[in-house]
């Protein structure tokens, strides 16, 4: 026999059998608590080793094995049979093998006979020797143990209630006045003691003892009594001759006819692809402590809450041999109102065998005889759909012998509180495990003959595996259809949603989705349906509160519950997003146009003013813009400082972006010029040149319609500037004439320096440094007749750099350190680190290194403290020529490898093609012979060329 409800060891024959080391008997007693599963090896090692396993954990399993087979040679019935990755202790069903099978054999034949429930009790109780696995050690051991210890005490409870309805009384009071004293807020056994104390002719004793247990309820849980409590101290008090005239258990009878085993899961789905993780987090509830073991599994509408609930209750059916329990509890169908908590319970007293006059009438009664028929039995319950907590907490056994798994819209927080639930939060399927289940579903050669379209498929259904299996659906319902074709059905996100749709409410996603609204309030409909037309992928509290016209409180308590109710998806602080597919069905409920487009103008002008603020703190400099004044909003406070305005735009591009493209749809054309103005910095700060030129160009567009041609001349050089960055030299020229024709005309000066500024950085860009010298000049000049000190130092540092590339650098070092004292004196920070990087240039190419690398590195840190990545990329560019001139290769390397980076965040092909060569040419010169020497001599010829070039 193998022992496990004491120390673990064997025998044979009454000789006790050599189990080896501590940890070897831990694998043999991980095994035996699940004889006759297969476990795999890496549960096996988890149990015995924890989860921060040896590096040859597998290895020594192994090896333990191999001697416990050898060491249970002997024992008859029993074996180690290697599975399918795993292992598993077989034993012969016939013979009493393991203590625990034993012990839970004959508790389950006491609840089957009611007659010898005493004596089968009695002996289940025998076997134990003290506490459980002792002699091995961990995690696992110590969780099992208590999972084992809590199987005790219901036998030991059991067994009493089994003396009580034999009429036993006064033989247990002594030993239930000890066990009321160890658990004083048991409310079961409180009932024993009353009913004992009752029996034994001490009334008065049971009474009083209720008061102190129903006082102690209140004082330490807040909580009055259980029904089945406070039914027994009635009983008592009204002295009901069936507590002494007839055998009565301590709440209610028990059939004595052999108990339901009711085997209620519906099958399991056909296809089931993915959800590894959320399966293994379900399997943890197996390893729980001993209280109930609850998980609540809440996602979207089609998502696959219950067909993970059932693949997973199906995986691990024979390990709940009393049963198992389903109900759809109706809280988001087609069948109209969700089902009573009361109904459900009596749909399980139904499944159980009880007769319908014994189903008590009160709701709570009805509850408590439902606890009382599971108490002790491994069962299985699936709680699908459920509403809310209140639906679910009459349904939950109240030992620990049982698994539950919820599944809900809701994230049901009131039963993660109150009883402790596993929150399983379901997310959509991957792309990956989105290609499975349509290759499950249509063959792996029609995806594979198909893979575009079947990415497109995969991308416009969002991973919702409800919306993948309509899909699949169609294509199989109307074989002529490619999926190509099917795809190209899907391609119109305005008509998505309807092609998602079916006359069958189950396999329609828009009304699957619709199910959700029924728990929204007025408000939150509304909402919801206001969210989906908000410009951009997500949105944060302050905009949402502008979007909604609400106060942010209102707004944040509206937001949380429609994430409660899976309608939006919280991420990072304060941010929430809505899936495409929900989004889509959202935009197609009833809104009033004024409504839509009222809500619209405020989360635009909510966007435009905060960037407005934000560009003001990063480019004080800058020449001032007017806003018009924003509609009535709900406004948390701008950005206060360039860095806090920076993380914002970083957070907010993708929907600023967004916010300009709605303007331009609803011909919003100062909106549109404004939030180009507005992003202008963040963007060349950032390097997004691909955005800089759609925004910009969206507002060339917008403000050719209105009468001020400043604001065209603006968007047409701005555009000129992004092009050229691009490398697109004839649409950048192209722009800049069509400004600087419009400044002309309208005799707009301060444009027009602006433009020949502009114009030498793209003739620049061509290496025309002549042609680029010129425009800087003119610029310059006419900066200076209009007293504009802070353009006037960015022209003078222009100037210097057009003229340290035309090998001028006397002329360059004095223009560009004029530029200095300018940018210093007005504090522009921006100009002073593109001048002292404009200084390193000409300090590096007339070889003087070490004062290029001092201004280099000063520039950078200046860019750095900005956020002006964009700038940074090309001084670390130019840093590591210099740290490679002066033979500092590794530290060259690496200011290359973060401009590299930065090259490719920005998708700056040039950029990232030039370092690629540096970094080549860097290994290229260290496989080769003593590079530190060459280096050496190459820098002193490059010094003596740059003293003789000096001294002519």
């Amino acid at each position: 026999m193998l022992r496990l409800l004491g120390e673990v060891d064997a025998e044979v024959d009454g000789k006790p059998v050599d189990l080896g080391a501590p940890r070897q008997r831990c694998v043999l007693a991980a095994l035996a608590v699940d004889a006759g599963q297969t476990m795999s090896v890496e549960r096996l090692v988890e149990r015995v080793w924890g989860t921060e396993t040896a590096p040859r954990a597998r290895a020594t399993l192994h090896s333990y094995v191999s001697r416990l087979r050898r060491a249970l040679a002997g024992v008859g019935g029993v074996a180690i049979v290697r599975r399918s990755g795993g292992y598993v202790l077989v034993v012969d069903a016939t013979e009493a093998v393991v203590d625990l099978h034993r012990f839970r054999e004959l508790c389950a034949r006491a609840r089957r006979d009611d007659a010898a429930a005493s004596r089968s009790l009695t002996d289940a109780l025998a076997l134990w020797r003290g506490e459980a696995l002792t002699g091995v050690a961990g995690e696992w051991v110590r969780t099992e143990r208590d999972r084992l210890g809590q199987e005790r005490r219901a036998a030991e409870h059991d067994l009493v209630d089994a003396r009580l309805r034999a009429g036993d009384g006064g033989e247990v009071v002594a030993e239930l006045s000890a066990r009321a004293t160890r658990n004083p807020l048991d409310e079961r056994v409180a009932c024993q003691y009353l009913l004992a104390l009752h029996r034994a002719g001490r009334t008065g004793d049971a009474l009083e003892h209720y008061q102190r247990v129903r006082l102690r309820l209140v004082e330490e849980l807040g909580a009055d009594p259980g029904a089945a409590l406070q039914e027994l101290y009635q009983q008592i008090l009204a002295a009901d001759p069936h507590l002494i005239a007839a055998p009565a258990s301590a709440t209610h009878k028990t059939p004595a006819s052999e108990p339901v085993v009711p085997r209620q899961l519906p099958a399991a789905p056909s296809s089931f692809v993915g959800r590894r993780d959320e399966l293994r987090r379900l399997d943890s509830l197996l390893e729980g402590t001993g209280t109930v073991a609850v998980a609540a599994i809440a996602g979207t509408g089609g998502v696959g809450k219950t067909s993970l609930a059932l693949q997973w209750a199906h995986r691990h059916a024979g390990r709940f041999p009393d049963g198992h329990l389903f109900v759809d509890l109706r809280g988001f169908t087609s069948a109209g109102e969700p089902m009573p908590a009361e109904e459900a319970v009596r749909g399980f007293l139904d499944a159980l065998g009880v007769e319908d006059a014994r189903v008590p009438v009160d709701p709570h009664a009805r509850s408590a005889l439902f606890r009382t028929l599971v108490a002790g039995r491994r069962m299985l319950l699936v709680l699908d759909n459920a509403v809310g907590t209140d639906q679910v907490v009459p349904l939950l056994p109240g030992t620990g012998q049982c698994a539950v798994v919820v599944t809900s819209r809701n994230r049901l927080p009131g039963l993660i509180t109150r009883q402790a639930a596993h929150h399983l939060p379901l997310d959509v399927l991957d792309d990956t495990e989105a290609r499975a289940l349509l290759a499950d579903r249509l063959g792996t050669a029609r995806v594979d003959a198909e893979q575009t379209a079947v990415d497109h498929l995969i991308a416009w259904c969002g991973g919702i595996p409800l919306a993948l299996t309509i899909v699949t659906t169609q294509a199989h319902t109307r074989p002529h259809l490619s999926l190509t074709a099917l795809a190209g059905e899907l391609r119109d996100e305005a008509t998505r949603i309807d092609l998602l749709d079916s006359e069958d409410p189950s396999a329609s996603l828009p009304t699957v989705l619709s199910w959700s609204l029924r728990t929204l309030t007025a408000q939150q409909r509304d909402a919801f349906a206001l969210l989906s037309i908000a410009p951009g992928p997500d949105i944060g509290a302050a905009a949402a509160a502008n979007l909604l016209g609400t106060s942010q409180t209102s707004t944040t308590r509206i937001l949380r519950a429609l994430e409660e109710a899976s309608l939006l998806r919280g991420h990072g602080v304060g941010r929430w997003r809505m899936h495409d597919l929900v989004r889509a069905y959202a935009m197609t409920l009833d809104l009033d146009d004024e409504v839509g487009k009222g809500a619209l103008r405020r989360v635009l002008d909510f966007y435009t003013h905060t960037a407005h603020t934000g560009e003001q703190l990063l480019a004080p400099h800058r020449a001032p813009h007017r806003l018009d004044s924003p509609v009535p909003v709900v406004r948390l406070p701008p950005p206060a400082d360039a860095t806090r305005a920076l993380a914002w735009f970083d957070t907010e591009r993708v929907n600023l972006i967004a916010a300009q493209h709605t303007a331009v749809i609803h011909h919003w054309h100062s909106a549109v010029g404004n939030l180009a103005w507005s992003l202008h910095t963040y963007l060349g700060r950032r390097g997004h040149i691909h955005d800089a030129i759609t925004v910009w160009q969206a507002a060339a567009d917008a403000l050719a319609q209105l009468p001020d041609p400043a604001t065209v001349t603006r968007a047409h050089r701005n555009l000129g500037y992004a092009h050229a960055e691009l490398g697109r030299h004839e649409n950048a020229i192209d722009h800049m004439h069509q400004a600087l024709a419009l400044a002309e005309y309208h005799r707009d000066r301060i444009q027009e320096a602006h433009i020949h500024h502009a114009l030498g950085w793209v003739w620049g860009r061509q290496r025309d440094n002549r042609q680029a010298f010129d425009h800087a000049r003119r610029a310059l000049n006419l900066y200076r007749d209009l007293d504009q000190p802070v353009p006037e130092a960015e022209a003078l540092n222009a100037m210097g750099w057009y003229a340290a590339r035309l090998g001028q650098h006397d002329t360059a070092r004095d223009h560009c350190q004029a530029a200095l004292v300018l940018h210093r004196h007005h504090r522009n920070l921006n100009g002073e680190a593109n001048t002292l990087d404009s200084l390193g240039y000409i300090d590096h190419h007339n070889g003087h290194h070490d004062q290029a690398l001092d201004h280099y590195r000063h520039a950078l840190a200046l860019h750095r403290a900005l956020g002006n990545t964009y700038q940074v990329a090309h001084t670390l560019d130019r840093l590591g020529r210099a740290l490679a001139a002066l033979c500092h290769h590794e530290q060259a390397r690496t200011a290359w490898l973060e401009a590299l980076a930065l090259y490719r965040e920005q998708r700056r092909e040039p950029g990232t093609a030039r370092i690629q060569r540096h970094l080549d040419n860097l290994a290229k010169h260290h496989r080769a012979d003593d590079p530190a020497a060459r280096c050496h001599r190459n820098r002193q010829s490059r010094s003596s060329h740059a003293d003789r070039k000096l001294s002519r």
